[in-house]
């Protein structure tokens, strides 16, 4: 997942599998950059509120000053029009990307706090500016025939976005579109906010856990009540989940997940269908999902829709299979037992890729220390695109868990990145990329943080867990990558939104290649490499599943769809049940009683497009087509993909992108055969 604070209404040689994956080599003292150059974006979130406070109030002068400036000009002088617009938006979108991060992760209530008032008061001057009729007539001006392809193409992007903030309509319009999106930006923040405060725990006896991990158990000794408190962070969720043997511990705990942020978010979220779907008719769309999706490749709401069933069509077949084998399993323990339930799934297709497939989870586990699975992404993606990581020890952070690394190309300084991986008190409570600074040629280096819940070093994770720590590397490295452009506004992950989680989905697929879990997947005590049987056992192990797992997330996507595609006013709770009864072969996330939705963070940054996932996974398909064609680990392919997917950022459509590496326009048909085991 990616999480940025953009400006609101964005005027905005090689090797084959067979070969070992070569460990970075260690990195000599690099020539030291000018200290102008050096990317240090996170000290602001080391200083105190105060401080923080200080360089929001920088950024809206310096933005507001250069937007006086280009209004200024005389009709013209478009080169100097374009250099002011990018250095206000840039500093907004920075000065954004920071507050956005800390709000979610920062320690200090108090930093929290100025973190998000910084937040409101960017948003509310890029509202204004959104409406700004002198800025809009200024920038419409440009002659773009002038400038390069991708100056013209950024330029049509931002006069596109000003005109879908109703710059052009009458002033009570404007008025009330500037106070719905001051509105839409507080509510979202309430909603995440009433999320990540609501860890619920759960109590159990010890005896309660039997089938934990022993690692596990010895992290959770009981109170002195003598019960042990279990909670809904995935450290604790996860596990119990997949390997407690106690039917109602794992219910009790899966209701508790599923009721995060009940009640408060039963009034924010519908406010915020009401509040999305008023600001959409009154600038002529027909619905939220209609104005949301118009600038991502989709285009439509009907589009999408279209898609979704497409998927859902696509799956039935494998969905019900993966669903009778689960209930064949369970029946072995349930005579008569007529269906699943939704906190049996993970016990049961456990057992079942275990005693089917021979797949021990808790023994792959062991295989998968955190530290060893964080120096193997480092590795891969090493090797895969010829960077080095440099660890920065004295780099200040807002935590003192927080790592951070440079990224070098042989000897440029490309950008840096931190690593804030392990759960606490107050912190974003899933697996997400934030930008911290937007790259430009020349100017800024591109900065990047990866905001996790897994365990501490020592600790071991579930091989998901390893799927997502790539996943998130993925973005982390779109955003590095695609950071040297020379407007702001097309660098780093500027691309369609249903096209951002395709870099992700692709590298998510590197921890079931054998030659790259060779390099990294280590018994955590004896250093023994994950046996060849182990890792063929995993691969077939995962085909299980995929049908129901592939249906879950097109139903989300229906959820995430039809929440915004209609008018507001409805059953939340009902809509969600209508749609599970469509898509789902069993009740899975809903239950009398539980509120998942009030939970489904996607609602706030994804809005309408959370089918995003589902469009990127596609592409991501059709994309490992040319690595498998060359091996997993060939450098030539992933050179080509860097270069041509990767570091154009948002320079041009995203589908030219994938023309651009494929050779054609991406397909379908890579995802139908991997659904259908081919």
């Amino acid at each position: 997942m990616i999480r940025r604070a953009l400006a609101a209404l964005v005027l905005a040689a090689s090797c084959t599998s067979s070969t070992p994956v070569r460990k970075a080599d260690p990195m000599p003292a690099a020539p030291a950059p000018s200290v102008a150059s050096l990317p240090k974006a996170a000290t602001l979130l080391s200083s105190a509120p105060a401080e923080f406070t200080a360089m929001c109030d920088d950024a809206l002068a310096r933005a507001k000053s250069n937007i006086a400036k280009l209004e200024a000009l005389e009709a013209g002088d478009d080169e100097q029009k374009l250099h002011l617009y990018d250095e206000a938006m840039t500093a907004l979108s920075n000065a954004g990307a920071r507050s956005g991060l800390a709000r979610e992760v920062h320690p200090d209530a108090k930093f929290r706090e100025a973190a998000e008032a910084c937040e409101q008061r960017i948003e509310a001057l890029n509202v204004d500016l959104a409406q700004d009729k002198a800025l809009y007539a200024a920038l419409s001006t440009i002659d773009g025939k002038a400038f390069d392809a991708v100056t013209t193409f950024w330029l049509f992007k931002t006069l596109r976005e000003f005109r879908r903030a109703g710059v052009d309509r009458d002033d009570a319009t404007r008025q009330k579109v500037k106070s719905l999106n001051e509105e839409l930006v507080k509510l979202g923040q309430s909603f995440g906010r009433n999320i990540r405060d609501d860890v619920r725990t759960v109590k159990a006896k010890p005896a309660d856990l039997a089938g934990l991990p022993k690692d596990w158990l010895d992290g959770h000794a009981p109170g002195t009540d003598g019960l042990v408190s279990v909670t809904t962070n995935p450290p604790d969720y996860v596990p119990v989940m997949v390997y407690a043997k106690n039917a109602k511990l794992r219910e009790e705990l899966w209701r508790a997940y599923r009721n995060r942020a009940f009640p408060p978010n039963v009034e924010v979220l519908k406010t915020l269908l009401a509040k999305r779907h008023e600001l959409a008719t009154l600038l002529g769309y027909a619905s939220w999902a209609d104005y949301a999706l118009e600038t991502k490749m989709a285009k439509t709401g009907k589009a999408a829709a279209e898609f979704i069933e497409k998927g859902r069509a696509a799956t039935e077949s494998r969905a019900k299979a993966d669903m009778a084998v689960l209930l064949a399993r369970k029946q072995k323990d349930v005579p008569g037992a007529k269906s699943v339930e939704p906190w049996e799934q993970d016990f049961y297709e456990d057992r079942v890729k275990n005693e089917q497939y021979g797949l021990d989870s808790q023994a792959l586990r062991t295989y998968f220390e955190y530290g060893s699975v964080k120096q193997g992404v480092m590795d891969i993606t090493s090797r895969l695109f010829s960077v080095r990581y440099v660890k920065v020890t004295d780099a200040k952070v807002w935590h003192q868990d927080v790592e951070t690394y440079d990224v070098y190309e042989g000897d440029a300084l490309l950008g840096r990145f931190h690593l804030d991986m392990h759960p606490r008190e107050n912190k974003y409570k899933h697996a997400a990329q934030f930008g911290l600074t937007t790259g430009r040629k020349g100017r800024e280096l591109p900065e990047a943080v990866l905001v996790c819940n897994f365990p501490k070093p020592g600790g071991l994770l579930q091989h998901s867990d390893v799927e997502t720590f790539f996943h998130e590397f993925g973005h982390l490295l779109h955003e590095l990558f695609a950071g040297r452009q020379q407007w702001g506004g097309v660098s780093g992950i500027r691309t369609e939104w249903d096209f951002v989680e395709v870099p992700s989905m692709l590298l998510q697929e590197w921890p079931l290649d054998p030659s790259a879990l060779a390099a990294f997947a280590k018994h955590h005590e004896t250093g023994a490499v994950i046996p060849p049987a182990l890792v063929a056992q995993l691969k077939a192990a995962k085909e299980f599943g995929v049908g129901l797992s592939m249906r879950r997330q097109f139903f989300l996507s229906a959820v995430s769809l039809g929440y915004h595609d209609r008018a507001p006013g409805f059953d939340t709770s009902a809509a969600l049940k209508d749609l599970q009864a469509k898509f789902e072969p069993f009740r899975r996330e809903y239950v009398e009683g539980t509120h998942f939705e009030l939970g489904f963070g996607h609602l706030d940054g994804y809005s309408a497009a959370y089918y995003t996932y589902q469009w990127s996974t596609v592409i991501a398909k059709d994309l490992l087509t040319r690595f498998k064609a060359k091996g997993m680990l060939s450098s030539e392919v992933a050179t080509e993909y860097r270069k041509k997917v990767l570091e154009p950022g948002g320079t041009k459509e995203a589908g030219a992108l994938v023309a651009d590496f494929l050779g054609r326009p991406y397909q379908f048909d890579a995802f139908q055969a991997w659904l259908d085991g081919k």
